[in-house]
């Protein structure tokens, strides 16, 4: 071909070309307009709102269904999504739900729900139903495929990917093995993270109202999750209780297996918001804890270590009687130099391994106890320094021997209720002591009577008994000693009829 044909021919190609090209925008064009069109249409049809219905429902675990949409483009508004299910997740509610559907999916074959919120989430959950166990492998049916609208074209996705979520109120009553539990008050940011059905959330204010245990409501401040795979991952967790106690923990929870776990430590907490009204009385100071808890052998089990810082201990009935026997006031309030133990609750058992209460210069308990609802079961070894109950024969002889710390040892048993604990102390003083314990009346042994009957909580004339049944076993002289002991108790005594023969 010539230089001159090959001229005449350019131009005209070029035009050709330049023509296709323009068509071919137009047809792209009016195509997007035809398939924007027809995803509007189908995005605001009433099958769309069903199919939207169907994905949150799955997604949930229930059956149910949103109000009428309200549209603008692709943002779209409803009142309410109501669901009930008779799984876990018992019924469900949404008000004033608002989001946008993103068309960046539909390559990918779905549609993106993007910038959901809602004004209130109410929940409920019962932990005790499980969600239907599929039937064996060997007869499982295929999925059934999602029904196809007739209004939407094959080619439109048919699944829904929630990018985020953000909830202003969260309103919760989970029912657990042991009560229910209430949360109110809190709000939720939920957000997509990598590509699989990953989520982060980060929760935040709000109460929890607790079904039993030492605390009845704690207040969170700030809580980080992340779901992946149905397992829950906290991963961070701040929350405050009674008056100035605050707790940080993390854990994880897999929500096909049902098991936990949870750990972390407790600081600001008062020796009051874990006793009793009584005990509140006798023991004071700052307490810090580590805990882990987990329900990995089938039941709730907790442990970890505690602290009391600035403790005091007051009217105890057993520094009482020491107080008395040792006739000195130094142990009616003892300042704590040291004080710490191990604990554990399992199957509503509460028990506390080496607890250590130290006095220093004075007295020192080792040991540990175990209260089952209120009974008390406890062996110690009690430390006293030497001179301490030098007043009471063979107390520091017999009773206590030397050993390490320089202090004076012997063991103790703890026993009864949280409300009248009973030791086997002073049976064994008495026992030591005999008669000789008795020549310093009234003034040492009468204070020691005293105490003893609060402590062994009964009545003085049944500890007298015990006092006297040991010495009777040891003397002869019991009746000099039983007139003894009923004269400053005051006890009345019947006089025995007398002889007519014996002068009055």
């Amino acid at each position: 071909m010539s230089r001159r044909s090959r001229k005449r021919k350019g131009p005209g190609e070029g035009r050709w070309l330049g023509k296709a090209a323009v068509a071919l925008l137009v047809l792209g064009v009016i195509g997007s307009g035809v398939g924007y069109g027809l995803i509007r249409h189908y995005l605001h049809s009433d099958a769309f709102r069903k199919f939207l219905s169907a994905e949150a429902s799955e997604m949930a675990g229930v059956n149910g269904e949103f109000a009428l949409f309200r549209w603008q483009g692709l943002a779209v508004d409803t009142e309410s999504f109501g669901a009930t299910s008779d799984g876990p997740v018992t019924s469900l509610r949404a008000d004033d739900l608002h989001t946008e559907i993103g068309l960046g999916g539909l390559t990918r074959g779905v549609w993106e729900v993007r910038d959901s919120s809602l004004r209130r989430l109410d929940i409920s959950v019962d932990t005790r139903k499980r969600a239907p166990v599929p039937p064996p492998v060997a007869v499982v049916a295929p999925k059934p495929k999602k029904e196809k609208s007739a209004s939407r074209p094959a080619w439109f996705p048919s699944e829904a990917e929630l990018q985020g979520l953000e909830v202003r109120e969260l309103a919760a009553k989970i029912i657990l093995d042991q009560g229910l539990l209430v949360a109110s008050g809190m709000s939720i940011h939920a957000e997509k993270v990598g590509s699989n059905d990953a989520y982060r959330a980060d929760i935040k204010g709000g109460t929890l109202r607790l079904p039993s245990g030492l605390v009845s409501e704690i207040r969170l401040e700030r809580a980080q999750l992340r779901y992946q795979e149905n397992q829950v991952f906290l991963t961070d967790a701040t929350i405050a209780a009674w008056t100035s106690a605050r707790l940080q923990g993390s854990g994880e929870w897999d929500m096909q297996s049902r098991r936990y776990s949870v750990e972390g430590d407790a600081t600001g907490i008062k020796c009051e918001d874990l006793l009793n009204a009584d005990w509140s009385k006798r023991l004071t100071g700052d307490v810090n804890s580590t805990f882990s808890s987990n329900n990995h052998t089938g039941f709730p089990q907790a442990s970890g270590k505690l602290t009391v810082q600035n403790g005091v201990l007051t009217a105890l009935p057993m520094l009482d009687a020491l107080a008395a026997y040792a006739d000195t006031r130094r142990f009616r309030v003892l300042s704590l130099s040291e004080a710490h133990t191990g604990w554990q609750w399992k199957n509503g058992e509460f028990s506390l391994q080496d607890l250590v209460l130290s006095s220093e210069g004075l007295v020192r308990l080792e040991g540990s106890i175990v209260i089952r609802g209120r009974e008390l079961d406890g062996t110690f070894r009690l430390g006293l320094v030497p001179g301490t109950l030098s007043t009471i024969p063979g107390a520091e002889t017999d009773v206590f021997l030397a050993g390490e710390r320089g202090l004076l040892w012997t063991p103790l048993r703890i026993t009864g209720t949280l409300d009248h604990p009973k030791e086997d102390l002073t049976d064994r003083l008495i026992a030591a002591a005999g008669l000789r314990m008795f020549d310093q009346l009234p003034e040492t042994g009468e204070k020691a009577i005293k105490f003893t009957q609060s402590m062994l909580g009964e009545p003085s004339s049944k500890t007298v008994e015990k006092g006297l049944k040991i010495i009777e076993e040891n003397s002869d002289t019991i009746r000099e000693v039983s007139g003894i002991l009923e004269g400053i108790l005051g006890r009345d005594r019947k006089e025995k009829p007398k002889k007519e023969d014996e002068p009055q």
